[in-house]
């Protein structure tokens, strides 16, 4: 190699200055879907800017929320309260976000009209088997060839279930507990292991006429 391309590195002593990390998608999600259904205007700032929260976002407008976007990542939701989403004829495209198929599913189980949710060729291979079990226990049905998407959502008055999964899963765990904001009766779902507990946490949060995170 030659000397001219040869280049020198000496190790800093110390580094500063400051970064901004973009925001949790999966948190981005939940806060999304429950702001929808609270009362009130919620503002989110620094909101996750990938195509997955994107397709929330999109599926909650299509569902009659008001949504508007500023800078800074700034997300600001009016919700339409617990059970008044609107409903729609066209699909509910969920792009490639799993999330957003199997948490809307869970929304849209307690809701009294029929909702389509579609997704990319990827989520249409995807299994949505272990959502759609414990919904139709509450009283959804829900139709899906060989389980998996598109889904089609026959959502009605809902019951509470007791739910033990077998296998752990935070979007089936959300996915019920979302339902059982719409349900008759006290849902609880009790885990063999562990997940992530961002929808637990947020439930604590978005309550009362209105709310503001970061």
């Amino acid at each position: 190699m030659p000397a001219s391309s040869l280049v020198t590195v000496t190790p800093a002593r110390r580094v500063h200055g400051r970064l901004q990390v973009p925001g949790d998608k999966s948190i981005a999600h939940r806060y999304a879907l429950l702001a929808a259904l609270s009362g009130g205007r919620s503002q989110f700032t620094n909101f996750a800017p990938g195509t997955d929260c994107r397709s929330t976002l999109a599926c909650l407008r299509r569902l009659g929320v008001e949504i508007t976007e500023g800078p800074d990542s700034t997300v600001t939701v009016v919700g339409r309260g617990i059970g008044q989403l609107r409903s729609t004829d066209e699909p509910l495209d969920a792009g490639n976000s799993g999330t957003t198929m199997r948490l809307m599913a869970g929304i849209l189980a307690g809701h009294p009209f029929e909702s389509r949710l579609i997704g990319d060729a990827s989520l249409s291979r995807r299994p949505m088997r272990r959502v759609i079990e414990p919904l139709q226990r509450m009283g959804a049905r829900i139709d899906a060839a060989d389980g998996r998407p598109p889904l089609i959502v026959h959502g009605t008055e809902l019951h509470a279930i007791a739910y033990r999964p077998e296998v752990p899963s935070a979007q089936v765990k959300s996915a019920v507990l979302l339902a059982g904001l719409h349900a008759d009766g006290t849902t609880s779902v009790t885990e063999p292991a562990a997940t992530r507990d961002h929808t637990e946490r947020a439930l604590t949060l978005l309550v009362g006429p209105s709310s503001s995170t970061g």
